[in-house]
Parts: C-alpha cells; structure tokens; sequence
C-alpha cells in the first residue's frame, strides 16, 4: 500500500492483493464429490466443504492447506456415506492455512457395511481455519465531548482513548482488532445528549501516525473522513436521547489490512464533535454550570459476506478544507466558489475512484445552509459527477429532534416544503460519494470542484470538502 501526499509524493509501502472467496480460488477433494478449498491471500477467504464419499471409502474433504495470509479453507464437513463392503474410511485431509476463516467441521467418515471383517470408523475430516464469523469492535463506549471553546478537559477518557481536543477523541486500533476486519466494513456511530442542545457536525477518520507515537497533532498526519453527520436538536431528559449513523466503509478493508502500511504507521480512528453548553445551560434542565456536551459511542462491523475491495494504493487530497469565495485560499480565486485539487499518479491505473464529502454550511439569513445548489465535479476537465445536496424529506429524523427548534417547527412539512430550504437534515448522515474514474495514466491531473450559484451572503458559511483517491495497479 502506498500513502501519497496531497501533492507531493511520498512513498511509503508497496502495494497488496486480494483474493476473493474461496470459490474462486483451488479445489479440495473428497469421495466423488469435489469440495473446494481455500487459498492464501490478504483477504478473509473461505475454503468450501468437502464433499461426502460413495464408495467403500468414506470421503474426505480438502481444506485450504497452505498458510497464507488470509483464511484457513472449511475442512471435510460432510461424513463420507456408509461403505457397501468391508473397508475402512477414508482418512481427511489434514488442516486449513492459518487465518480467519470458518473452522472445518472435522467429520467421520461412516462405518463400512456388511462382509465378515468391516466395521471400522472413516477417518477424520479436515481442519479449517481458526473460526471467527462476524466481528463487532467497540473503540468508544460513550466517551464525552466538552465545550469546544474551553480549555482541554482533564477529566478522564476511556481507555486507550487519548483527547486531542475537547471535540476531537481518537483511539489506536490494536494489531488484534485489524487482523479481526474482514472483507466488509461498517462504521456505526451514536451520539448521545448531554449539554448541547442544537444541531452540530460531527465525523468519524482514520489518522496514519508513525508507529509507536503515544498521541499526535492532527495537522501533522495524513488523515481521511470515513464519514460525516448532523446531530438533530436533543433535550437530553428526552427520549429518545441519542441517535444512530452509519457509515458503509468496505472500500477501507484494504488499508486496514496492509502488512506494509502497518509496519510503518498506526492507524489511529477519530471522532469528532464540535459543541457548546451555553443556550443548553439555561434552556435545559440540569444543565446549569455544565461544560459536557455530547456523549459518542463507535463500534466497527465486519464480515465476509463480500468480495474484498481490490486497491493498493490511498492518495489523501483533501481533508475538510474551507470551501467558499471569500476567505483566501478557499477557492482558486476570490469571488469564485471553484476549488482544484491537483494530484500526481507515478504509475498507470487499472481501476481508481475518489471518495467525496461536502456539505453546506451558513445559517445566517440567505445563507449557503437553506440554499441548495448544483455541485459539478471535474476531472481533467471531464465533467464526473453533478448533485444537488438534500434529502426528499427530513421527516424521518423529527423524531430525534426531542428540542424545539424552527428547522422542523411543530407541524409536519411537506416534500416540497423540505426540498425548499434543506441541504441536510438534523439527525442525518452527510453523503459520502464515489466517484468512480476506470483507468487513469499516469501524470499530473486535476480535480475541480465548481458551485456556481453559491453566494455566501454576508461573507458568512462554508462548504467543508474532504477527498481522497484509491487506486489499484495496472
């Protein structure tokens, strides 16, 4: 895997493959049948089962028999079928390859029937891998955020957890949990009430920090957004008084799972969440004299109910940079709400995509937040993706929303009526989009975001862009 600066390289660690199941790859055998086996490689692959004998040999299934860095195959599950004479069973195959795989089911092979001398027990099935099926990780268990404007708090954070900012916590993923992630990733995240009563962004990152380091700045690291999202309006003596997101991540897999990656950085997961107690302080029962705004919890689900994502190469681009056209160096120029993110690829790619997330920001009267507005997004001045933020309707999420507040009032609102105002809902998750390009040659190129109409009334609002490109060799 390698880890490229935004726009200058930096070459850290070579690329890895990825096996997908273990349908795709070697053939066990057994009985009559053929089972199939697993095979080494860097995903979680499964071997299949061996198949049941016929004959006067009980079958014996294959598993996956060499020790790669993925799963073990299934060994012989199935007993081979009785004997029609006085014969043994056949004897399984010995284990699977070390992994994460399901275990095979060690099986005997029936009794053989009939004639004078047989009646000896088949031989064993197979041996898989160590057995594990899906995997949950907690790496925040309400963990509390403080009031963003305040001095660090000192008051005691979960362990292994280490409070960078009063809105920003993050935690090392340990070797254990990494080795656990499977082909398939999903980031879920819950935000309970405390002393902040209003809607708040929030996200959830992964952070590359150089091996061994107790904490870290986060301006000093390479870090990408796995997601982003709004929390509704919450009276924290309400229910309910907490809210769920989540956040699909199997692109993710393959750096999570890099043998080369890791031996040069940690991966470190952030959760961020900027708040203030100070309306909540007055308008909240219990909240007087209270700096603690939010509470967050963070677990990771993993599986292999998918093939792996094959990408051997993470280029960060962009990590929550200003986007308008007032503040310098937010956009090319002052005035234009156009921002061009330039990256150079060293080799051919045989696949590549970018991974996207805005949002619109400004809450002042006219502001960039009640606006919706085209997106156009560019490469190499190829028009590859245009959207307008917004969902259809923000009613579903009303019932979070436990405080009063103008955005969802005290009546339901139409379609139409949402559609109006909204670029995002309190309660939500922002988009994350792919933006999928194919091949790429190798070269400079140029990624343009363009919002036309944006116009920052007042010279107030933002539209924080974070991207990121994953790749594969040719």
């Amino acid at each position: 895997m390698r880890i490229h600066c935004a726009f200058a390289v930096l070459p850290l660690l070579a690329s890895l493959s990825c096996a997908s199941k273990g349908d795709d790859v070697g053939n066990g055998s057994g009985g009559t049948k053929t089972g199939t086996g697993g095979g080494s490689g860097s995903g979680a692959v499964l071997g299949g089962t061996g198949g049941a004998g016929t004959s006067a040999r009980g079958g014996a299934g294959a598993g996956g028999t060499t020790a790669g860095a993925g799963a073990g195959g299934i060994g012989g599950a199935v007993a081979g079928t009785a004997g029609d004479t006085s014969s043994t069973g056949g004897a399984g195959l010995a284990g699977g390859g070390a992994g994460t795989g399901l275990a095979g089911a060690a099986a005997a092979g029936a009794a053989g029937r009939g004639g004078a001398g047989g009646r000896e027990a088949g031989g064993a099935g197979g041996l898989g891998g160590a057995s594990s099926g899906p995997v949950e990780i907690t790496v925040f268990e309400d963990a509390v955020f403080f009031d963003g404007y305040a001095n660090v708090s000192t008051e005691p954070v979960p362990a292994g957890v280490v409070r960078l900012r009063n809105d920003l916590l993050t935690r090392k993923l340990t070797d254990g949990e990494l080795d656990s992630i499977q082909s398939t990733l999903r980031v879920e995240v819950v935000i309970g009430a405390l002393c902040d009563n209003y809607d708040r962004i929030g996200s959830v990152a992964l952070a590359f920090v150089p091996k061994g380091a107790s904490k870290y700045s986060p301006d000093d690291v390479k870090r990408i957004e796995v997601g982003r999202y709004i929390t509704p309006f919450m009276d924290k003596n309400k229910k309910p008084d907490e809210v769920p997101y989540e956040f699909d991540a199997d692109n993710l897999t393959p750096v999570l799972h890099d043998a080369e990656l890791r031996a040069e950085l940690d991966v470190w997961l952030e959760l961020e969440l900027f708040g203030v107690p100070y309306a909540a302080n007055d308008e909240v029962s219990g909240c007087a004299n209270r700096s603690d705004v939010f509470r967050g919890s963070v677990t990771l689900d993993s599986d292999s109910s998918a093939p792996a994502a094959a990408f051997d190469e993470l280029l960060p681009l962009a990590y929550k940079a200003s986007f308008n056209n007032y503040e310098r160096g937010a956009s090319d120029m002052l005035g234009s709400t156009k921002k061009t993110l330039e990256f150079t690829l060293e080799a051919d790619t045989g696949d590549t995509e970018l991974v996207l997330i805005t949002s619109n920001h400004g809450a002042n009267s006219g502001g960039e937040e009640y606006s919706r507005r085209d997106h156009f997004a560019y490469v190499d001045d190829e028009l590859v993706l245009m959207y307008k933020p917004g969902r259809t309707s923000c009613e579903p999420f009303r019932m979070f929303n436990t405080q009063a507040n103008g955005i969802y009032g005290s009546a339901k609102r139409s379609d139409s009526e949402w559609q109006s105002f909204s670029n995002w809902c309190p309660g939500d998750v922002i988009d994350t989009r792919i933006i999928p390009l194919g091949a790429l040659a190798a070269g400079k190129h140029a990624f343009v975001l363009d919002v036309p109409d944006a116009e920052f009334v007042g010279g107030e609002g933002n539209l924080p862009v974070s991207l990121y490109l994953q790749s594969r060799a040719k």
